[in-house]
């Protein structure tokens, strides 16, 4: 399989820069699983798609603001982009600098924050703080971390849409951003339909906005996110498919969780890390239906959406959605697709 083979051409000019006004306003293209059709609707209509006794499973992290900026104790400027804390006082962050810090040289975060550089390994550096935790020098200091694609500085705007209505566990450097359009109503609504809410963690991690750099995908090594999958949720499942419910994944990240958590074959609470790289021909476990974001041409977050809908059936909607002037991207439009097979 190759990296060729999920090559799609996206203008420019339909890469969301800003959120829409109203969350639910998005546009929802959905993929009918019997005939192929394709839907165009709004993200509030939803509702016409779910059904009493579906499980909808949201990823509660909550997006950092990990971008930090400091200086080298030698005085050149750097900009840390905090990857994943593992205690209060160290993090492994990617760096940007004219020069890499060496091992155990002295930095300074935003004007007063002392730390220093613990180990590197590949494009991580280990770095610990001095006199201060991580989570009180983001909130002092941080920026959000908007992805690459989006061309303009953080706003304001961003601290409060850049994160989900439901965002609870601190952790990520990216938001799940299927689930960035549901309001609370929105919620509300599902749920007095019938339709149950379980949630899942998996931290977002920078490497989701890596390209892959290998024209054979045998080759491609998947970065590593932090998740955990709950006995609650686990059981959640359970009772959804015995009452003959869809389980509905809101965002890649959900999917990646909960066929990490049944990578043994049988889904079981799971607490770790996960390189899963899903792609077309993969046997899934648990995942029935799947809302997403459009995503960029020939990422892991593409193959797998194409594994999951089948490739001819997802290019199609991509340029559906092309045509028909769909936002592309964090902040913009979603679909619904369901697993041909279930």
């Amino acid at each position: 399989m190759l990296l060729s083979d999920f090559t799609l051409d996206i203008p420019d000019e339909l890469i969301a820069d800003y959120p829409l006004a109203n969350r639910s306003d998005s546009r929802l293209l959905v993929v009918d699983p019997q005939s192929d059709e394709l839907h165009d609707q709004y993200f509030h209509n939803l509702i016409d798609y779910l059904h009493a006794g579906d499980l909808l499973v949201l990823n509660n992290t909550k997006v950092m603001p990990a971008r930090l900026k400091g200086r080298k104790d030698t005085g050149g400027r750097l900009e840390l982009l905090v990857e994943r804390v593992v205690s209060p006082t160290i993090a492994w962050c990617h760096l940007r600098a004219s020069h890499a810090p060496k091992v155990n040289s002295g930095l300074i975060i935003g004007d007063q924050y002392a730390a220093k550089v613990v180990s590197r390994e590949q494009d991580l550096f280990k770095i610990e703080l001095l006199h201060s935790d991580f989570f009180q020098v983001m909130a002092a200091e941080g920026e959000v971390p908007l992805p690459p694609y989006v061309k303009r500085t953080a706003q304001a705007v961003d601290l409060e849409r850049y994160q989900t209505v439901y965002a609870a566990t601190s952790g990520a450097v990216a938001a799940p951003t299927a689930g960035l359009h549901f309001t609370t109503s929105l919620l509300q609504t599902l749920s007095a339909m019938g339709v149950h809410l379980a949630e899942i963690t998996l931290h977002v991690g920078a490497g989701t906005f890596q390209p892959v750099r290998v024209e054979s995908l045998e080759e491609h090594h998947m970065h590593q996110e932090w998740l955990e999958v709950s006995a609650h949720t686990v059981e959640q499942i359970k009772q959804c498919q015995q009452r003959e419910g869809a389980v509905v994944a809101v965002g890649t990240t959900v999917v990646r969780a909960l066929e990490s958590a049944a990578r043994s074959g049988t889904l079981e609470p799971y607490k770790g890390m996960t390189d899963l790289f899903i792609l077309p021909g993969y046997k899934w476990q648990v995942v029935d239906a799947l809302l997403t974001n459009f995503h960029l041409s020939r990422s892991t977050l593409l193959m797998l959406v194409c594994a999951f809908g089948d490739k001819e059936r997802i290019f199609h909607a991509y340029h559906h959605a092309i045509k028909q002037r769909y936002r592309f991207f964090s902040y913009g439009d979603a679909m619904l697709i369901r697993n041909r097979a279930a």
